[in-house]
C-alpha cells in the first residue's frame, strides 16, 4: 500500500468512526464516503529545451451541498489520485466546520517544479488550466494556493481561464481562483492566514490551559509558508522557536531561533540544513525535543505508531494536512497531549479565501484588521464548538471535529432531501 493509499484509508476510518457515534444517516453516509467528481487531465507543456512532454493532474471534487467547491492545488512529483481525494475530503469537513458555504475540492499537477524553470511552470500552469476548462468557476470550484504554489500561479490561471470566456463575463469571474495578488484583486492577510489560524488557536488553547506563551517554547516542522508564519506570529508573543525539520534536515538551537531570520535564510538557500547558530540533529532527535508546543506543517503521515512515542510536548497544532495517523492519534491522546485537529487547525486559509471570494464578488476591500477580526472570530467559534463536542461525548478533539461536520452536512441533506 503506498502512503497516500494509507492516507486515503485512514480519512475513511476516520469518517466511518465518527458516523457510527452519531449513528449517521445510512443514505447520507453513502454519499459522502465518495467523491461527486474526479477528473484526471493528460496534457502536453513545450519545455525550454523546445521538447514536449506530458502531465498528468488531478482535480476531486467531494461534495458541494454547503456551497462551490473549495479547494487547493498542488504541484508536487508524489501526488497521486488518492492523496487528491484524502485532501478533498478533509477540506469538505473542514468547511462545515468553520460554518463557511462552501464544500471540499483538492488539485495536484504530477511534477517536480524544482527542477522546472519559471517559464515552465508558467506554460505547464496554463495548459493545465486550459485542460480544465469549465471543471472549474468562479461560483463552482474555487482553486487556491497549497504545496509548491502561490499567488503568482492563482495569477496564471486566473489570466487562462478569463482568457477563454467572452468578453462580457472576464471581469465577473475574478474569483475564480483565491490566494491572487492584493493587486489583481486577492486579499490582505491571505498569504499568513493559515498560520494566522492556527496561531490564533494555539493562543485560545493556552489560555484554557494556563500556558504563559511568553515563556513558551516550541518546535516547527516544515518552513514553508504555513510553518514560517505560525513562527514569526507565535515568536511574537514572545514564545521561543528552539527546533526547526524540513525536506533538507532538522536543526536546534536550546538558546531560540529567530523566525524572521530563519525565513529569509530559507528563502535564499531553499532548507533549513546549515543555518548558521544551529546544531544539526536526525529526525528521531527533533521528534524527541521537549518543548510545549509542536507545529507539524509539513505532509502527510508524520506522526504514527513509531513516531507518536517520541513526542515529548503538551500541544500538538495542525498546520499540515494529515499529520498524525489514526494509531498516532490515539496515542497521543493516552500520552495526554493535546491536538488541534488538522480540520480545525489549518482553516485559516480557506476563512480567509472566502474573504477573499466575498470581496471579488461584492467589489470590496477589507483591510487587514477587518480580516484578521474576522477570521479569529470565525476560527475561535469553531474551537469551541469542539470543545464542547468533545467533552459532551467524551471524545478526543480529532473526533469531535468530524461529528460536529458530519452532523452539519447531515441537517442539510435531511432538509434538502434527494433528487429526484
Amino acid at each position: 500500500m503506498t502512503s497516500h493509499s494509507k492516507t486515503y484509508e485512514n480519512v475513511n476510518l476516520e469518517f466511518n468512526k465518527a458516523a457510527d457515534l452519531i449513528d449517521l444517516d445510512p443514505g447520507v453516509r453513502k454519499i459522502l464516503s465518495k467523491p461527486m467528481n474526479e477528473v484526471t487531465v493528460n496534457f502536453p507543456a513545450i519545455m525550454d529545451n523546445g521538447e514536449v512532454e506530458m502531465f498528468t493532474a488531478y482535480r476531486v471534487q467531494h461534495n458541494n451541498f454547503l456551497g462551490p467547491f473549495k479547494g487547493g492545488l498542488r504541484f508536487h512529483p508524489m501526488v497521486d489520485i488518492n492523496e487528491v481525494r484524502s485532501l478533498a475530503t478533509w477540506m469538505t469537513w473542514k468547511t462545515a466546520i468553520a460554518n463557511i458555504p462552501f464544500g471540499g475540492a483538492k488539485g495536484g499537477i504530477q511534477f517536480d517544479p524544482t527542477c522546472c524553470s519559471p517559464d515552465e511552470i508558467q506554460r505547464i500552469t496554463r495548459r493545465f488550466t486550459y485542460a480544465l476548462g469549465c471543471t472549474i468557476g468562479p461560483d463552482f470550484d474555487i482553486p487556491a494556493p497549497d504545496v509548491n504554489t502561490n499567488a503568482q500561479i492563482m495569477a496564471w490561471i486566473l489570466d487562462t481561464y478569463v482568457s477563454m470566456l467572452p468578453p462580457h463575463e472576464r471581469q465577473r469571474s475574478y474569483h475564480v481562483v483565491t490566494g491572487k495578488p492584493v493587486d489583481l484583486g486577492g486579499s490582505v492577510g491571505r498569504e499568513k492566514a493559515t498560520g494566522q489560524g492556527v496561531v490564533f488557536l494555539i493562543e485560545r488553547w493556552a489560555k484554557d490551559t494556563g500556558l504563559d506563551l511568553s515563556q513558551s517554547t516550541f518546535i516547527v516542522q516544515g518552513y514553508g509558508n504555513v510553518g514560517s508564519w505560525a513562527a514569526r506570529l507565535l515568536g511574537a508573543h514572545g514564545a521561543k522557536l528552539i527546533a526547526v525539520e524540513d525536506s533538507t534536515g532538522a536543526i536546534i538551537n536550546p538558546k531560540g531561533l529567530n523566525p524572521e531570520t530563519l525565513c529569509a535564510y530559507v528563502d535564499e538557500t531553499k532548507g533549513v540544513i546549515d543555518c548558521p547558530d544551529t546544531s544539526e540533529i536526525d529526525h528521531e532527535t527533533f521528534l524527541s525535543t521537549k518543548a510545549d508546543i509542536f507545529i507539524p506543517a509539513a505532509l502527510e503521515n508524520q506522526i504514527t505508531a513509531e513516531t507518536a512515542p517520541l513526542l515529548n510536548v503538551k500541544l500538538v497544532a495542525e498546520g499540515a494536512n494529515g499529520p498524525t495517523d489514526l494509531e498516532g492519534n490515539r496515542i497521543l491522546h493516552e500520552k495526554g497531549i493535546s491536538v488541534l485537529p488538522d480540520i480545525l487547525c489549518n482553516a485559516g486559509g480557506v476563512i480567509v479565501s472566502y474573504f477573499e471570494w466575498l470581496q471579488n464578488k461584492r467589489s470590496e476591500f477589507w483591510d487587514l484588521e477587518e480580516v484578521d477580526a474576522k477570521l479569529h472570530k470565525i476560527i475561535t467559534n469553531a474551537y469551541e464548538r469542539v470543545a464542547n463536542e468533545a467533552k459532551s461525548l467524551a471524545v478526543d478533539w480529532r473526533t469531535a471535529a468530524y461529528v460536529i461536520a458530519l452532523s452539519r452536512l447531515q441537517n442539510v441533506y435531511m432538509g434538502r432531501g434527494i433528487f429526484p
